[in-house]
């Protein structure tokens, strides 16, 4: 699948951004197929048993998506940088619900994509990467943010620079300093990557 035209993308986010509800009815239909790509890399090694699925966790990102009319979108990655952390919302939120389901049983396990985080499929918790984004946010904000546009929305180093306003080189230095120091905090083998 080809990734919509940006400079399209672009210009639908600015009619949007200035309520025009029909350019956000045709973005999204522009980039439904990079979100749904989005949502199965993110869901592509669940236990078998899992609930959530590609379309649901796709159709729940859009409704809080098209929530965000008070926003000024900026441009194609700032919106995959948002839709990323939606995503992350729904995700740890149905985590919790799982887990609370069992009684305090153990964490739903997530697979992290082999392209994007690990160099091998491998199980991970996604409640424990959440909770260590959030201690990483509270004492570096940017490398918080910086893991959840490269995990939870898929960005790639240069769309990542362009949301965050920072070179590409500083985005692979944070980005290798964030997967050491989540590394170590949640005490998994393999590295993110």
């Amino acid at each position: 699948m080809r990734p919509a035209s940006t400079a399209r993308v672009s210009q639908l986010l600015a009619n949007w951004g200035q309520g025009d509800k029909n350019a956000r009815e045709a973005l999204i239909s522009l980039v439904y197929g990079e979100l749904r790509r989005l949502a199965r890399c993110r869901l592509g090694g669940e236990h078998p048993d899992h609930t959530l699925e590609s379309a649901a966790l796709v159709n729940e990102a859009y409704l809080r998506l098209v929530r965000q009319d008070a926003l000024q979108w900026q441009n194609r990655a700032h919106f995959f940088g948002v839709a990323a952390q939606v995503m992350r919302h729904i995700l740890v939120d149905h985590a919790r619900g799982r887990r609370a389901g069992k009684r305090g049983g153990g964490a739903t396990p997530l697979t992290l994509n082999t392209g994007i985080a690990l160099p091998q499929q491998r199980e991970f918790d996604l409640l424990a990467l959440d909770d260590a984004l959030k201690e990483l946010a509270a004492f570096e904000p940017q490398l918080s943010r910086l893991v959840e546009l490269r995990f939870f929305g898929g960005l790639s180093i240069e769309e990542t620079s362009v949301v965050m306003e920072v070179s590409p080189a500083t985005v692979k230095r944070e980005w290798a300093l964030a997967r050491a120091w989540l590394q170590r905090k949640i005490k998994k083998t393999g590295t993110l990557r």
